[in-house]
Formats: structure tokens, C-alpha cells, sequence
């Protein structure tokens, strides 16, 4: 990584950023390194990065926004509970970045934690040196030292931010990066930014007490992917669960809040933007106005069920890009997808909910146009059970579609683990943060190159699988066990995505476009499987 962007707080607060106090990167960084001989591997610091920004930044607004980050710990009231975590500035979520498509972003990062800590900008096809992936895009950002991250925002829609480090995310490291499209029509009277989240950090444990019980194997389940890279998994593979014999045993209430956590990975609160259910935010407006719902799930393990109460939803960008509009009930949104809907409101109060699917509990806001009461917490609206999203239902509008052709490189990430070891991998293989390139295998990739990927999910846990710097279109969906594809729906024109949810025994395939070089994470978005090695790297090549 340029060592300009790295800074000393005494440079960063005399606004000689790059100057004095640079840390420094040392010799054990190769992943930071221009150059990789042996491999022949586009790094973060090389100079196809850099002439990549530079086309970015040419064809850009020439406008400059600034901001500041400070991450450290803070006393956080959640709604009459209050939780000692770490945060952004003390809130959670973090405040609301905005800038336009177009823009550059220069955004100053305090690191206050006890620990290094990274910001990933989640969705953004931006620079590979400024990505926010500890030891493969960046050195850490060590306690006492700041980071200024500098790069052109490429395209309009949601976003949102948060370390990539361990399970920071999940302590309240995050918050909604809105890039506004200066041709947007403008179509709404008001916004709502909708934060889903679950939560145990300073009530009954931390994320990685809970991390811990998973892997002692108290997460009860049988199941073991036999898959090796480039194979099948067997038929035999057994999904079987069992209840721990310790947890079976137990009276009611006994197990620890982590043994219970393990067993089900539950958690004891699930919030909107930061409220517990009991303690609600109200979003206003007037009866008739339409607002616009930027919805993002920034939860390390659950998919949310999201519906609003008297309203049907109208789909019209999923993960920043736009899609034909499709009206539904309800919609499921895993971790680190965003939706945009539009709503006409009607008059009076009404329930907007996120159902932790399988967990029974929801996050709770409140939709207020006019006088009467309140809705209760636990408020089930009925287009719960109404139509429901598919992400076959998603077209990419004309303007944003990857067309369907030919690859020049193909690739298949199996999506394997061990439940009893609560062990996550890609191709069997672990991923392992602190030696990005040990032990796996790079998915190799040039510049210019259409490129199909397979995300196959031979276990029976969902994974939200997000691909870094880049989006693709979804083309197919199918059963992992039909080779052939006999079976596959087909969509030409498939939506464009970062993140999507692959169910279990499923085959979804993607495409991209290689251009934007570097080395690049795919990873499944549940912190917890990610946090065990689950993630592959898509690696640009110099061209021979």
C-alpha cells in the first residue's frame, strides 16, 4: 500500500497527512507488495491499481468530500439498556456518510480500540489498496495510529462500512454509506435508513466468547462436508443434527447464554438502527408521501424477514443497483445485502419489522403519519405471509446489465465446513487472515477477462456469499447435484449484486467483469463463518 495513506494522528491533526509519522509496513506484508515474481500477482500496491483510480478519478465530479472516523469504545444505550461496546463515534450505527457518484472520498480513520482494526467499504468498486482487508489490501491499523483512506466513488446506491477484522462488525463497528446518483429523478418525498442488526456484545458475552463455544462443537450438528476442491461431495454426506447431550439434559434456563447461543446461535436482541423492539425508532412522514427505504442487514448471523404493516413493497435496487420495480409483500435480506423500496404511506402508525427467520424474535420500528397508537413490539403484520421476493423475481434495469456470454475464466467456490469443529471453508480450504495466500488456492483472473463463478453449497447453512471491488449478475440457479444443469433457471438478465444468499444444496452462477485489478476477497458474510477461514481470493494477474 502507498505509505501516504498511512499517518501518524500528529501529521493527521496538522493536515500533513503522508508526512510525518508514517508506519511503517516492514518485510512481512507480501500481499502489500507492487510486486509478486513469483506468482505474478497484481497487488494492492501496484501500478494497475493505481492507473485503474486514475480513470475513475478522471471521469469523476472533481468535488472532494472529507469526514472523520474515530472507532473506539463507548457506553451505548440501546433503549434503556445500555452496553459498553465499540462504535463508531460513539453511536450505533455509525452516522450516515453521504457523498455523490462521482465524489472523492477522503475519510480520516482513529483507531481507539485496544486492537488493529480495518475499514471495508462493502460494495464499492473502489481501489484495491483502500478495500480494508488486514495483510492482503492493507497493514492493520494499529491502536493509537489513523489511516487516511482515499479513493473516487464509483457508483450511486446503498453501501455501508465496517472493519474486516475478527468480529468487529459485531461489537457495532458499522454504519450506511449512501452514494447519491445526481440523475436521480427524485421520485420520493422522504427517506428512511433502515440498520438491522443482532446483537449479544455487553449483555450476556462478547462475539467471541460465542465464536469460541461454536468451535468447543456446541453447535450441535453432525454434519461434515467430505468435499475436496474440484469435486463433488459425496452423496453420503450426513445433514443430521442432534441436541448436545448437555443441553438436552439441563433443566430449563440452565445453559449459559453461550451454550444456548452455540446451540442455536440465537442472540438476545435483534435492533433497527441501534433500538431494541421496546424502545422503537419512529420514522415520519405524511399520509400519501412516498418514501424511499434503504434497508441494509448489517447482522453476523441472521436473514431478517422484513415487511411493512398495511404497505406492500416495491423493489427498486438490490445491493446499489437498479432493477425493473417488482411490488411484494415481504422480502428476506441476508447479511450485508441492501435493498431500496418505495412505499406510498398511508395514514396512521404501522409496524415495520425484521423476523430473525428461525429465532423467534424480530427488530422493531415504528412508520408514523398520523395520530393513534402505537403498534405493540411483537406486531405481526400479515404481509409476513404474503408474497415473498425471490431473487428470480430481480431484473437489472438496461443501463447497469452484465450481459450473459461466453467466459473466459470459469471458477467454483464449494462451499464447505464442519460443523462439529463450527470449521467454514471454500474449496476446503481455510483462509487465513494473517497469511492471506497460505494454504489456498487463488482463483486466477486478467484484466479484461468475462468471468463466470460457480458458488456451489454442499452444507445445509445458508451463506451469504459477498465478492469484494466488484458486482455480478446472477445467471442461474440450481441444485448443487444437478451437474448437468439440467434444472438451472435461467436468467439472462439476471440483477446485479455483491451479496447473495446461496441455500443450502444450492448452485447459484455469476458473472462479472475483470476490471478492477488487485487482489480481491469472496467470503460468506456470516461473521462467524467467516471469522473460521470461509473466504477464497480472486487474484488478478499480469498479463504475460
Amino acid at each position: 500500500m502507498p505509505q501516504r495513506h498511512l499517518v501518524s494522528r500528529r501529521s493527521l491533526l496538522l493536515g500533513a497527512a503522508g508526512a510525518a509519522g508514517l508506519a511503517s509496513t516492514g518485510g512481512a506484508w507480501l500481499a502489500l507488495r507492487p510486486e509478486d515474481p513469483g506468482a505474478g500477482r497484481l497487488l494492492a500496491g501496484s501500478d494497475a491499481v493505481q492507473r485503474a483510480e486514475d480513470f475513475r478519478r478522471s471521469a469523476g465530479s472533481g468535488r472532494t468530500v472529507r469526514a472523520a472516523l474515530v472507532a473506539e469504545e463507548a457506553e451505548v444505550d440501546l433503549g434503556g439498556r445500555v452496553v459498553r461496546t465499540w462504535s463508531y463515534d460513539g453511536r450505533i450505527p455509525g452516522s450516515v456518510l453521504r457523498c455523490r457518484a462521482g465524489d472523492q472520498l477522503e475519510i480520516d480513520v482513529r483507531n481507539r480500540l485496544p486492537e488493529p482494526t480495518t475499514v471495508h467499504w462493502h460494495g464499492l468498486r473502489l481501489r484495491n489498496d483502500m478495500d480494508g482487508v488486514p495483510n492482503l489490501t492493507q497493514r492493520p491499523i494499529a491502536p493509537g495510529e489513523d489511516m487516511r483512506y482515499s479513493f473516487t466513488a464509483p457508483d450511486p446506491g446503498t453501501y455501508w462500512f465496517h472493519p474486516h477484522m475478527g468480529l468487529q462488525r459485531e461489537r457495532g463497528l458499522f454504519a450506511p454509506l449512501i452514494i447519491d446518483d445526481p440523475a436521480d429523478p427524485g421520485d420520493y418525498d422522504v427517506e428512511f435508513v433502515v440498520v438491522l442488526d443482532d446483537w449479544i456484545d455487553g449483555v450476556d458475552a462478547t462475539p467471541d466468547d460465542v465464536l469460541a463455544a461454536l468451535r468447543t462443537g456446541g453447535a450441535g450438528a453432525r454434519y461434515r462436508s467430505p468435499v475436496l476442491a474440484g469435486k463433488i461431495a459425496d452423496e453420503s454426506a450426513s445433514w443430521t443434527y442432534h441436541v448436545p447431550p448437555a443441553l438436552a439434559d439441563a433443566p430449563p434456563g440452565t445453559p449459559s447464554a453461550v451454550t444456548r447461543l452455540a446451540s442455536s446461535i440465537d442472540f438476545p436482541f435483534y435492533l433497527l438502527n441501534g433500538r431494541l423492539p421496546t424502545a422503537p425508532p419512529t420514522f415520519r412522514a405524511e399520509p400519501g408521501q412516498r418514501a424511499r427505504i434503504r434497508l441494509i442487514n448489517a447482522a453476523g448471523a441472521t436473514v431478517f424477514r422484513v415487511a411493512l404493516g398495511g404497505h406492500r413493497l416495491t423493489v427498486t435496487h438490490t445491493d446499489g443497483f437498479p432493477v425493473e420495480p417488482v411490488t411484494v409483500d415481504t422480502l428476506q435480506i441476508a447479511s450485508g445485502e441492501r435493498y431500496d423500496l418505495l412505499v406510498t404511506l398511508d395514514d396512521g402508525a404501522f409496524p415495520l419489522v425484521g423476523v430473525a427467520e428461525g429465532k423467534g424474535a424480530q427488530a422493531f420500528g415504528i412508520v408514523r403519519t398520523g395520530s393513534g397508537s402505537a403498534p405493540p413490539a411483537d406486531a405481526a403484520p400479515a404481509a409476513l405471509s404474503g408474497r415473498l421476493l425471490a431473487l428470480s423475481d430481480l431484473r437489472a434495469t438496461a443501463g447497469v446489465r452484465i450481459p450473459r456470454q461466453a467466459p473466459d475464466a470459469s471458477h467454483t467456490a464449494y462451499l464447505t465446513g464442519d460443523m462439529n469443529a463450527f470449521a467454514w471453508r471454500i474449496n476446503a480450504e481455510t483462509y487465513h487472515h494473517d497469511r492471506p495466500f497460505d494454504g489456498i488456492t487463488p482463483l486466477p483472473l486478467h484484466a479484461g477477462q468475462h468471468v463466470q463463478l460457480e458458488l456451489v453449497n454442499q452444507t445445509p447453512m445458508y451463506h451469504p456469499m459477498h465478492l469484494h471491488g466488484h458486482t455480478f449478475a446472477v445467471h442461474g440457479i440450481g441444485d448443487y447435484r444437478d451437474v448437468e444443469r439440467t434444472g438451472n433457471t435461467v436468467l439472462p438478465e439476471g440483477t446485479r449484486k455483491d451479496t447473495v444468499m446461496v441455500a443450502p444444496g444450492e448452485r447459484l452462477t455469476v458473472s462479472f467483469a475483470a476490471d478492477n485489478p488487485g487482489q480481491w476477497l469472496v467470503h460468506c458474510h456470516n461473521a462467524y463463518h467467516m471469522a473460521t477461514g470461509m473466504a477464497a481470493v480472486l487474484s488478478y494477474l499480469a498479463d504475460p
